[in-house]
């Protein structure tokens, strides 16, 4: 059976908040919608399932994020996650300057959780909470330019 990778799929509080930060970092919309029904219910395995929803893609075509917005049922806050709690960790992104990215970040008031590390002399590496407490990582490959 063959099978190729779709999508991430995150809960998110504000979606236009969101949409624009990871369009900032240079992903773009591909896709804006609501979603409802009977079929909407089935596939997500809620009742009354309600919600916005965008597809952003990455510049390069390699991968794409699916955020929604819940309308019904309404969202549950949890804690964001830890980076060693079992579960969705976070999602990364290879960048050509990680000053930049996280200059981006820090201009929707997101930091880094710690700083920016240096792996081998290889990639230089950087965890931020963004929107919704998602955890985004950038890698930025040192053996390039």
């Amino acid at each position: 059976m063959p099978i190729r990778f779709e999508n991430v799929g995150i809960a998110v509080r504000d979606l236009d908040a969101t949409i624009s930060f990871f369009t900032d970092l240079g992903l773009t919309v591909v896709g804006r919608d609501t979603i409802s029904g009977e079929w909407a219910d089935t596939a997500v395995g809620l009742d009354g399932n309600h919600a916005k929803i965008a597809m952003l893609q990455t510049p390069d075509g390699s991968g794409q994020l699916e955020l929604f917005e819940y309308i019904h049922p309404d969202a549950i806050e949890t804690k964001p996650t830890l980076p060693n709690e079992i579960g969705m960790h976070r999602v990364a992104f290879s960048v050509d300057d990680i000053d930049a990215a996280i200059a981006t970040a820090a201009k929707h008031g997101f930091h880094p959780l710690r700083g920016i590390a240096t792996y081998e002399d290889v990639y230089k590496l950087s965890y931020v909470r963004g929107p919704s407490g998602i955890i985004v990582m950038f890698a930025q490959d040192l053996r390039k330019g």
